[in-house]
């Protein structure tokens, strides 16, 4: 495609860029509206990233009139944390929601949470589809619709009619801040609701599962097919949304995924197929000069400050994100820009729990898995569960190549350490964490992973509090087997007040 045979470094962004290095001052003249569409579920499946199954002409086009970025990151593989980041430019543990909503994790108190952050600085706010943070009353925005997480995928047609009552009704002359969140591509998959999407995916050309699942079997291609036409439905429906909007040459969109895809060593895990996303901006008055591609480490964390550059708020020094403008400075050297980016994760749920931290480079990518006590993965259980449609079972992981089946058994009981080389395996089907030749190199990232995580003050480097929580995890895990404590009346959470630390 026309679109990826260019390739512009950032150095090259330079030439490309309206704002250079504005201040704050200048930008609050003519700020511009901002829309954020955020997908679920899904990784880097779009066309514009060279996925040539999938039909996605409206997501390709922002990304042929704007910057793609190839190396984005969520701050943990699963919605209500990756979100819980969105909305507070924080990782999971300096924030606090590290697990879903609907189980009733939530934020420390005292954080504060985009549309504050907007309304302050006299932005009009809105959001379509679910919040899926503690405490939703905490969320002041100005207009919202849809709050349901509309996993069944029907009348996609009334987020753009949303989104127009929104644009329409703005008297106030205000520029406005809006979110919208689509249910494409969570699991139920389904091929068609509604007639929708309008173009179906070509079975033929699916010969392989995603990449990063390695098992490949009839049933797993079927599930993809099912994936891919999530994906179709989901840019069918950015299309009805961009077309109901109306001007938006002053508008700085960015899509993204909240995390990726639901299949076996993806969601759930801190493999790249968890972790990476999808990541794309066009502003028309902003960026003169489409099909761009920058591939510096980028993460949710940077949405936040991004979102206060350019509505002319200051930025906390507390905030570990960077504001993406950063990149598009006339003096912008890349040394600049970070060097490593870590992820998190604790399971998000007492089934699910099992701690581990994770930090990349240019090159290689290490995942900690904290030691408190146990020997199997949850996630690999829940996704060889034979009644888990998406996930590689037993004997499909057994009748695979012998690469695959160890790289699935380090999925089941992980070492503590496992270090990949993503240059040379990017979806990390060989551990080199106790392969003599790498000692350095798996020295060099302990140690950045360590840098981070005091620098981001996280709470597990205290053993005490890293006992305490799991404690707390195991003893509701006993009392209230299989999340039956949602079920329970006022069900509170201890954690938040003895981790809250010193954020």
């Amino acid at each position: 495609m026309a679109y990826l045979s260019k390739i512009i470094t950032c150095a090259g962004l330079l030439t490309c860029i309206l704002l250079g290095s504005c201040s704050h001052e200048d930008k609050k003249g003519d700020r511009p509206n901002i829309l954020l569409i955020v997908s679920e579920d899904n990784g880097q499946d779009l066309g514009c990233y060279g996925n040539t199954i999938v039909s996605t002409p409206h997501l390709d086009g922002l990304a042929a009139n704007g910057v793609r970025f190839t190396n984005a990151y969520v701050s943990t593989s699963v919605c209500s944390p990756c979100r819980s980041s969105i909305f507070t430019g924080l990782y999971v543990h300096q924030n606090g929601q590290f697990g879903w909503s609907t189980h009733n994790y939530t934020l420390f108190d005292g954080i504060k949470v985009l549309p504050q952050y907007l309304d302050e600085v006299g932005y009009r706010t809105g959001i379509i589809g679910k919040i899926h943070v503690n405490p939703e009353e905490k969320f002041n925005f100005d207009f919202r619709a849809i709050p349901g997480s509309n996993f069944q995928k029907r009348n996609m047609a009334d987020y753009a009619a949303h989104a127009k009552k929104f644009v329409d009704n703005n008297n106030s002359g205000e520029p406005y801040f809006l979110m919208v969140n689509f249910p494409d591509a969570h699991l139920p998959f389904q091929n068609d609701v509604e007639g929708l999407p309008t173009v179906k995916v070509d079975t033929s050309k699916i010969k392989n599962t995603l990449p990063f699942v390695g098992v490949n079997t009839a049933r797993l291609r079927a599930e993809t097919e099912k994936y891919y036409n999530c994906m179709n439905r989901l840019d069918e429906s950015v299309g009805m949304l961009l077309d109901s909007m109306g001007d938006l040459s002053n508008t700085f969109i960015l899509y993204l995924s909240d995390h990726g895809a639901q299949f076996s060593r993806g969601k759930l895990t801190n493999y790249e197929g968890g972790l990476k996303i999808p990541f794309v901006i066009q502003w028309e008055k902003g960026i003169k000069s489409g099909n761009i591609v920058n591939e510096e480490l980028v993460s949710v964390i940077d949405i936040l400050p991004t979102v206060l550059d350019l509505a002319g708020g200051k930025i906390p020094e507390e905030m570990p994100g960077k504001s993406l403008l950063k990149l598009f400075d006339q003096d912008f050297e890349p040394s600049s820009w970070r060097q490593y980016l870590g992820s998190g994760g604790a399971g998000e749920s007492p089934v699910f729990y099992f701690p581990r931290r994770s930090i990349r480079g240019k090159q290689y990518k290490l995942i900690h898995h904290l030691n408190v006590g146990r020997s199997v993965f949850p996630a690999y259980t829940a996704y060889t569960d034979p009644d888990f449609a998406t996930g590689a079972n037993e004997d499909e992981i057994d009748n695979a190549e012998t690469k695959i089946q160890s790289a699935y058994k380090i999925f089941k009981s992980p070492p503590e350490w496992e270090l990949y080389d993503l240059k040379n395996d990017p979806w990390e089907f060989k551990n080199l964490s106790e392969n003599p030749d790498y000692k350095d190199v798996l020295k060099t990232m302990q140690d950045a992973l360590m840098q981070w995580r005091k620098e981001t003050n996280d709470p597990f480097l205290d053993r005490k509090k890293l006992e305490k929580f799991t404690r707390e995890m195991d003893s509701i895990n006993v009392l209230y087997p299989n999340h039956s404590y949602r079920n329970v009346e006022n069900f509170k959470w201890e954690y938040p007040e003895y981790l809250k630390n010193d954020n």
